[in-house]
Order: structure tokens, then C-alpha cells, then sequence
């Protein structure tokens, strides 16, 4: 330990912020879920780098919970896990006039279809003599992907000569909720109305499947009648809860993410003080403030006000407008105890703050939280049923501390 100014400096080298990852909570949740949807299968979304968690890490804990598929938006995030050897059956639903559906098909992807997709799907099977395994999806009110009612006939009657033809397989019929996560919302009974009519008209038009999806978190915990043949979750599986009036710890799940790093600063002002930019906020009182060195460039929320963080034994809040690179947090009086590389903890872990509470700082929800923190701040896998550090996946930057990932790549709801 050496001093500057009389201020006492440690001198380990801890990593400067991250976001620690523990893959038997995410084994947990997928467990947990599957037990209460059962006999419908479960496919577990891991677009957005698995909500941020590291798509390859989350892909095998959900695989190792018991998941049945992997769910993505894009083809290049599943090119990516097919890559990092997950073999799971795997789905991907969201495409642009980009999308390779040529090596999607290579690669054993199933690929969601809402209309334009279907012929260039099929013209990519035919180019690989290969049939490409499809899932329809209607739009029963979301109003984002997905065929429309009034499309669907056509597109069904489509798929059907393609699946003739020997260039499709038709596996799935699915569709998204739009407020499920309000269980008491009559428009879920609405979409599931109409996707009951999608599933019929399918049928009489000669299509037989095997997968009917709909429900996802929150369906798959509050609406039974949505399991169908399997449900789709995203946020529940990281250990979050999608209800507004019910915790993850309520639910039966484990949070599998803690965002920590260390005081960079602490210093005595008046007073007065005016915090960051706009001095949006004057301290009414001569105290301490602490330094996180995280911003917004972290995906720290610019917008988050007196959001909370545990320094030590206690809780504090934030001060001032979020920065780029750092926040402030006032520790509440002159003399404290908090000194320079305490541990800071924003959320998760035993710190009692969960990423919901931010998203109430923030104004936003507990979704956006955890996924948007950035790839400045490593991922750091460890595994607290093994007591270590899991496998660093494929893709770990060189110089990377054993066990750690760069967040945004490889490291690694729906």
C-alpha cells in the first residue's frame, strides 16, 4: 500500500470493472422454468451476446440447464455459436436483404419466416439441393415481424409448394406477445385468438408441425394456455424478473450477472458543490464523494438519477449527471471510510441491488440494463457451482485474465 497526498493507494491489480458472470445461475433458471412448462420444450434466447451475459457462455449454461433450443435474432448470431460448437437445434427469426441463407442452411439453422424470406430461403435451398427447415410466424398484434392475418393464407399456401417442392421443411408456427408481461391485459387473449385461427388454417392447408410456439418469460410463467409445444425466454433465464410487481427472487430465479469495479476517487467538498456536467446537482451539506470509474460509455445510463450502489456495508446513491467514463456518488458525510479501490457493486451479487433498480433510476427496465453494458467492461465467467472459473470461451482477447472475456464479443429474450 503506498500514499499520495496522505490518500492510501492500493497496489493489487484487480481487473478495473466487471461484469461477473455465473453460468449455474443461468443453469438454475432454465431448470427452474422447464420444470414449471413441462412437457413443452423450452428455447432459450441468447441474442444481444446472451442479454449481455456472452452468448457462448449463456448458449452452453442453457444447454447444460436443460434447453431444448437456442433462440437468436440474426443468422450471424447463430453462425457464431455453431462456430463455438453448440449444436444445439437452433432458430433464428430476424433478417435484412443481407441475411446469408446459404450458410444458415449449411450450418443447420432453422430460420423464423414472416413473408418477403420465404423465396429467398427457398432459393438458397435449391441452390444447396438442401431443404431449409422454417418456421412461419404470424403477427397476431405486435405489430413488428411477422406475416399479417390477411397475408397469411398466401404465405401458408406458399410454404406448401415450396415444402412440395422439397425445398422447405415446414417445423414451426409461432408468434410474439405484446404485453404478457401485464398478465391481466385482455390483448393476450386477442393474439392467442388469432394464432389458434393461424394454427388451423395451416392445418387446412396441409401443413403438419411439430413446434407451436408462443409464450415467452412472462407468458411462460403466467399464461399455461401459451406453452403450447414450447416456449421461448430470454430475461427470466439471466435471472430477471419481466413483471413489474413481482421480484426474480419471487419467481424462483438467481440473477446470473454482478456489474462491480472500485472507487477511483474520494474527496471532502463544501457545501454548495455543484456534481458533473449541468450541475444538476448541489450537495446541501459539506461531504465526501466517491468516483466510479464507469459511465455511459460503459452502458452506465446517462439518464439514471440517485440510482444505487453498495460500497462496503452500506448502500449509496449517485449524484449528478452520468459521464462518459465515471459517475459520482455521495457517501453522505465528511469523515467516512470509504477509501480509494474499495469494492463498488452497481447491481447483483449479495449486494441487495437488482438491475431492476437501476432501471428505475433510469426509467427503463431491467432488460436494457443488463444488456447494454458495454465491451469496455470484461465479462468474467465464474462458475459458482465449480468454485472456478469456467473455460474461457472461443474468442477471448489475447491478454485477457483467465476466466475474463471482452463484453460485446464471443465472451459470451426474448
Amino acid at each position: 500500500m503506498s500514499t499520495i497526498s496522505g490518500t492510501a493507494v492500493p497496489e493489487v491489480h484487480a481487473p478495473e470493472r466487471a461484469a461477473i458472470i455465473d453460468p449455474a445461475a443461468i443453469r438454475h433458471n432454465v431448470a427452474t422454468i422447464a420444470a414449471y412448462v413441462r412437457p413443452a420444450k423450452v428455447m432459450v434466447a441468447v441474442k444481444a451476446d446472451g442479454y449481455g451475459h456472452g452468448a457462448v457462455t449463456a448458449a452452453h449454461a442453457a444447454v447444460d440447464g436443460g434447453a431444448d433450443w437456442i433462440g437468436v435474432a440474426h443468422v450471424t448470431e447463430a453462425l457464431q455459436l455453431r462456430a463455438a460448437g453448440i449444436e444445439a437445434p437452433m432458430l433464428a427469426w430476424l433478417h435484412t436483404a443481407r441475411t446469408d441463407f446459404v450458410e444458415a442452411i449449411s450450418q443447420d439453422v432453422d430460420l423464423g419466416i414472416s413473408g418477403w424470406e420465404i423465396d429467398e430461403v427457398a432459393a438458397a435451398a435449391e441452390q444447396l439441393q438442401t431443404p431449409a427447415h422454417v418456421h412461419l410466424k404470424v403477427d397476431t398484434g405486435l405489430g413488428r415481424n411477422g406475416c399479417t392475418p390477411e397475408r397469411w393464407p398466401e404465405l401458408v399456401a406458399r410454404a406448401v409448394e415450396f415444402q412440395d417442392r422439397g425445398l422447405m421443411s415446414v417445423v414451426g408456427l409461432f408468434t410474439h406477445l405484446a404485453v404478457a408481461d401485464e398478465p391481466d391485459r385482455r390483448e393476450t387473449d386477442e393474439q392467442l385468438e388469432v394464432y389458434r385461427w393461424a394454427v388451423e388454417t395451416a392445418e387446412e392447408a396441409g401443413l403438419s408441425v411439430s413446434l407451436r410456439h408462443v409464450a415467452n418469460t412472462p407468458a411462460a410463467l403466467s399464461r399455461p394456455d401459451a406453452h403450447f409445444d414450447m416456449v421461448r425466454v430470454g430475461v427470466g433465464v439471466y435471472g430477471q424478473s419481466p413483471f413489474a410487481d413481482r421480484s426474480a427472487e419471487d419467481l424462483g430465479l438467481e440473477p446470473a450477472m454482478e456489474l462491480r469495479t472500485t472507487v477511483a476517487n474520494v474527496k471532502q467538498v463544501p457545501a454548495g458543490q455543484g456534481i458533473s456536467y449541468g450541475l444538476t446537482h448541489r450537495v446541501d451539506r459539506p461531504t465526501s464523494l466517491a468516483l466510479i470509474p464507469m459511465g455511459y460509455g460503459d452502458g452506465v445510463p446517462r439518464i439514471a438519477v440517485h440510482a444505487p450502489v453498495r460500497i462496503g456495508e452500506r448502500t449509496y446513491q449517485s449524484a449528478g449527471r452520468v459521464a462518459m467514463d465515471q459517475f459520482v456518488v455521495d457517501l453522505e458525510d465528511v469523515d467516512t471510510e470509504v477509501s480509494v479501490g474499495d469494492d463498488v457493486v452497481l447491481f447483483g451479487g449479495d449486494s441487495g441491488i437488482s438491475a431492476a433498480d437501476w432501471g428505475t433510476a433510469a426509467q427503463t427496465i431491467n432488460y436494457e440494463i443488463i444488456t447494454r453494458i458495454g465491451s469496455r467492461v470484461p465479462r468474467q465467467v465464474i462458475d459458482s457451482e465449480r468454485g472456478r472459473p469456467d473455460d474461457v470461451p472461443t474468442g477471448t482477447a489475447p491478454g485477457t485474465a483467465a476466466g475474463t472475456t471482452p463484453g460485446g464479443t464471443a465472451g459470451g429474450a426474448w
